[in-house]
């Protein structure tokens, strides 16, 4: 056994509703190294007493609205240059025809991914909103929203570092915004690091946005990305960067955990993928830190072994599209949802549609929101799995 179980005060005082400390966090992670069995049957226990057996899906569209961006991240293929051929630049009416296809495939979540203000950087970003009578891309995506809602589906918007008040206005439509905080140090923004180039990637700010929705009482998604060159002490310091957010706003949502995967014609083509312990210590961590937190890993990009991440503390598989690709990691397809069910199945736990906003967090939704989803809601507040049918 490892020095984590024989060490009862570490353990003993979570199972006792205490709080993990970030030096008890240290000292967890640096004795799961050599057998992290107990750590992950730790997360598993606190997982089944806060979320039970159910572990929940968002069955989504994914709406590439514009992928040229002003940041340069060292790891990303998701930006576009003019005259690519990959390009993105949705135009009202592609954006309905959409919400046609998603309301005909019982979608529910409508998932507004931009780059960062292009607007800011190309002309012909500034040429597309024009076309389609706006002067900002969030302006397009307040539009867009209402398109959404009114088609149906119900919005969840990650634009980058949006203010305030472009936040005040998305939460009339939207069910839950986000923002990945990715990682809460800032050597990473440092000279050589994946975020030297992409200003909007600085802690300090994605922590800004995240407290300015915290003040407006929206429902936040938000996450950090393994694998991208920090210490596994960077990532525990960025886990209590999200918890000290959260216990001081109670909006944080969801915390998802995803593991970097390199890309080809990108500065870190050639850094591998994390390898699965460290990061399935990291994810189980999370859940000793935040035990009633909802905890996502994304499906696609452990296509071979994501179900085995129910065993260390995770309740939700984020969005799932059955026909919209995941444009920002568009090498990794969507598992389909029946397979995932059946594998949900095997290890002992019943796979769920959920809205994009959590049944706990609804209070938080726009009125007008909230009755469109409580139409179609059951009495967990998950969707009706008639309307799936």
């Amino acid at each position: 056994m490892s020095r984590i179980i024989l060490n009862s005060e570490l353990l003993n005082k979570v199972f006792d509703g205490r709080e993990v400390t970030l030096d008890d966090a240290y000292q967890i992670y640096q004795d799961a190294e050599s057998n992290p069995h107990e750590l992950y049957r730790a997360a598993e226990i606190l997982r089944n007493k806060n979320k039970g057996r159910i572990v929940t899906y968002s069955r989504k569209v994914f709406f590439n609205v514009v992928n040229l961006c002003r940041d340069t991240c060292s790891y990303c293929t998701y930006k576009s240059e003019p005259g690519d051929s990959k390009i993105s630049m949705m135009s009202k009416q592609d954006v309905a025809n959409l919400i046609e296809v998603g309301k005909k495939f019982k979608c529910t979540e409508a998932l507004f991914v931009t780059g960062e203000r292009p607007e800011q950087k190309y002309s012909k970003a500034m040429e597309w909103l024009k076309e389609n009578g706006f002067s900002s891309t969030s302006e397009f995506l307040v539009h867009t929203s209402e398109m959404a809602l009114k088609g149906g589906l119900f919005p969840h918007t990650n634009a980058g570092n949006l203010t305030k008040s472009e936040m005040n206005q998305l939460k009339k439509t939207n069910a839950s915004l986000g923002v990945m905080l990715e990682n809460a140090s800032e050597r990473l923004t440092g000279k050589g690091m994946p975020h030297e180039f992409a200003p909007s990637k600085n802690p300090r700010a994605r922590r800004r946005v995240l407290e300015n929705a915290g003040d407006l009482a929206i429902p936040m998604t938000t996450g950090l990305l393994v694998g991208i060159g920090e210490s596994p002490f960077e990532i525990i310091d960025s886990i209590f960067t999200i918890k000290s957010i959260h216990q001081k706003y109670g909006n944080i949502q969801e915390v998802i955990l995803q593991n970097f995967q390199p890309k080809p014609d990108t500065l870190m083509q050639n850094t591998p993928t994390p390898q699965e312990k460290y990061f399935k210590n990291l994810v189980a961590l999370t859940r000793l830190v935040m035990p009633e937190m909802n905890i996502q890993i994304p499906p696609n990009l452990s296509p071979n072994s994501y179900q085995d991440f129910l065993q260390t503390g995770i309740n939700d598989w984020g969005g799932i599209s059955p026909i919209t690709p995941d444009y920002v990691n568009p090498e990794f397809s969507w598992p389909q949802i029946s397979t995932v069910r059946e594998n949900c199945k095997k290890s002992g736990f019943d796979l769920r549609a959920r809205f994009p906003t959590y049944p706990e967090f609804f209070h938080m939704v726009d009125s007008g929101v909230r009755s469109r989803m409580l139409e179609i809601a059951d009495l967990d507040g998950l969707v009706n799995e008639e309307y799936l049918i």
